[in-house]
């Protein structure tokens, strides 16, 4: 006699679509596992004392005890069943189709892989930036929530040979640091550029500083690189003092002791801003405290963001003053500094040091600053710099 056993088409396994075919005369067995024992069904007589049949009746009980599909005498120890009791005799197949022999998957192969090191795009600068001469001097420090310094500086004297024409700027970079690169290394060159081939009326360093801004926001999209920087910039000529922002970097002025703003920050709360914004098609609302761009930016002006670049422009603001006497010293910083210390404490943190002092270095007073936004909690870049505009009168 040889046996086979078949399973109804299912898209699971079910015990109750088991069924085993004795290949003798009319032999069949039907399993059920919903009644308390298996029907035989013609065959009882002739298979009711077989060994099958109180092997399966256990197996409908617990069917961890079966391996579907992997019957035979290698799926348990040799004459023992799982429950430990008597297994039955292994099936033969011989004719029935049925597989016998468990089978181990195909070990699989692994290859070894290379391992690559990953490069920045942009080699990002130490944690702490100090820098000083006896012009200027600028601290910037990597925010305590920051994987890289996204803030950069520029300082650039002697322009064209002038001892009295100079370039200064900060620039705070936000999802990452391309744009601020990008800017500090461009931005001041672009407007040397300008003013060489204009005249030298005030009105015309203020459109040059003007176009500077617009072609480095301009250069800057054509490599379709992400994030955004807010900048302010100084530019010192001929005794003149010309002041831009395009973001929520800011300049104060020491005159005699007294904070002077000479920028206002480009921020979507303003209301001249919301205005323009909403004119185009955005909108404005606060997000964890801060009133954002569509949500995301805290800046509604500045250099890159080509995602939101129908609301984010590069235009700046600028004023022109003219250095005299009571002018002592300008403050350019990013907001790290600015959301923690107040434009009068800043001045009077640095007047202290740098005039009412023991003759403290530019570089002390910026350090200090940093270190007192630090102290109270701010986790952002900070980046200070301090220009000594009696150096250029």
């Amino acid at each position: 006699m040889s046996c086979s056993m078949a399973m109804v088409s299912s898209p699971a396994f079910s015990p109750s679509r088991i069924s085993i075919s004795c290949k003798g005369p009319q032999e069949t067995l039907s399993l059920n596992p919903s009644s308390p024992s298996a029907s035989v069904s013609p065959c009882s007589r002739s298979c009711s004392s077989s060994p099958f049949r109180a092997w399966f009746q256990r197996a409908a009980s617990g069917l961890r005890e079966i391996n579907v599909g992997v019957v035979g005498a290698s799926s348990f120890p040799s004459g023992t069943a799982v429950d430990g009791t008597q297994s039955p005799p292994p099936l033969s197949s011989g004719g029935s189709g049925l597989l016998l022999k468990r089978k181990r998957p195909a070990r699989i192969s692994i290859p070894l892989t290379r391992t690559f090191t990953f490069v920045p795009e942009v080699t990002a600068v130490s944690r702490e930036v100090e820098v000083e001469s006896t012009q200027y001097a600028v601290c910037c420090k990597k925010g305590r929530n920051r994987m890289l310094m996204e803030d950069r500086h520029k300082a650039t004297l002697d322009l064209n040979g002038d001892p009295k024409l100079a370039f200064f700027g900060i620039f705070d970079g936000h999802g990452g640091m391309r744009a601020a690169e990008f800017a500090s290394e461009n931005m001041g060159e672009f407007i040397v550029q300008v003013l060489s081939t204009t005249g030298a009326s005030l009105e015309d360093v203020e459109q040059a500083i003007r176009i500077g801004y617009l072609k480095t926001d301009t250069e800057f999209l054509k490599e379709e690189a992400d994030g955004g920087a807010s900048c302010v910039t100084a530019l010192v000529r001929d005794g003149n003092l010309v002041v831009s922002n395009a973001g929520d970097c800011r300049a104060v002025l020491s005159r005699a002791g007294k904070a002077e703003a000479l920028t206002s920050d480009h921020r979507p709360s303003r209301e001249d801003e919301k205005e323009r914004i909403e004119s185009l098609g955005g909108y404005v609302l606060c997000h964890r405290g801060t009133w954002r761009l569509q949500g995301t930016l805290a800046v509604s002006r500045g250099i890159g963001d080509s995602h939101l670049k129908q609301w984010v422009i590069p235009e700046p603001e600028t004023k022109t003053i003219n250095i005299e006497a009571e002018c002592e010293f300008l403050i350019l910083a990013s907001d790290g500094l600015w959301d923690k210390v107040s434009n009068q404490e800043a001045v009077d943190t640095a007047r202290a040091m740098l005039i009412n002092g023991d003759g403290a270095s530019s570089l002390s007073a910026c350090k200090k600053l940093v270190d007192l936004s630090t102290a109270r909690g701010s986790l952002d870049d900070i980046s200070v710099m301090i220009v000594k505009l009696q150096e250029f009168v």
